[in-house]
């Protein structure tokens, strides 16, 4: 059976005081082998900042901004799973939560501020990475990469703009049009 699409939810966001953190949600989530990233609708900015990335460096990803994103928790269609540093470990989940993901979308929950006890309710699984207060992008990022194995980090980017070519030492980004754009040192 097909893998079906994976979509990670920002909870909430506070304008000014989560624009940094909120992107960041979404870049990791399109980095890491999610589908789509959908955003509470006052981050706009965040979303304009995921939607830039994907235009320069590829794609498919999608930024939706939804009006209630707990709404979307509520009656989402599929398996939901939050990730909470109360939850089960997710290496005791991962291969369930892999399964599920064969037959429906998953959507993952990332949360904000204060998360309301009913997406505890609402969740298949809540999850934790570690059961000790960390970064929820850290814990977005694992549970991306056990979710799909680490086969996200050898993903094709369609339709990019720059590519970055991995040294060993510097930088380099490269239009991938450029005959010669070389892949080594300089």
């Amino acid at each position: 059976m097909d893998d079906t699409e994976v979509v990670v939810c920002r909870l909430s966001h506070r304008p000014g005081r989560d624009d940094r953190m909120t992107t960041h949600v979404g870049l990791t989530a399109r980095a890491l082998g999610a589908d789509r990233v959908v955003f509470p609708d006052n981050a706009t900015g965040p979303a304009e900042t995921v939607e830039d990335i994907t235009d320069r460096f590829g794609g498919p990803f999608e930024v939706e901004l939804n009006g209630s994103p707990k709404a979307l928790v509520r009656d989402w269609t599929g398996t939901v799973a939050h990730l909470t540093m109360y939850g089960l470990p997710v290496q005791d989940v991962e291969s369930e939560l892999r399964e599920a993901r064969g037959s429906e979308p998953l959507l993952v929950v990332v949360g904000g501020e204060k998360v309301p006890f009913e997406v505890y309710e609402h969740a298949d699984y809540n999850v934790a990475v570690t059961n000790q207060p960390h970064s929820e992008i850290a814990g977005l990022a694992v549970l991306l990469d056990r979710l799909f194995e680490g086969g996200e980090l050898e993903r094709e980017w369609a339709d990019a703009d720059r590519v970055v070519v991995p040294l060993a030492t510097g930088k380099r980004v490269v239009d991938p049009d450029d005959s010669d754009a070389g892949t080594g040192d300089e």
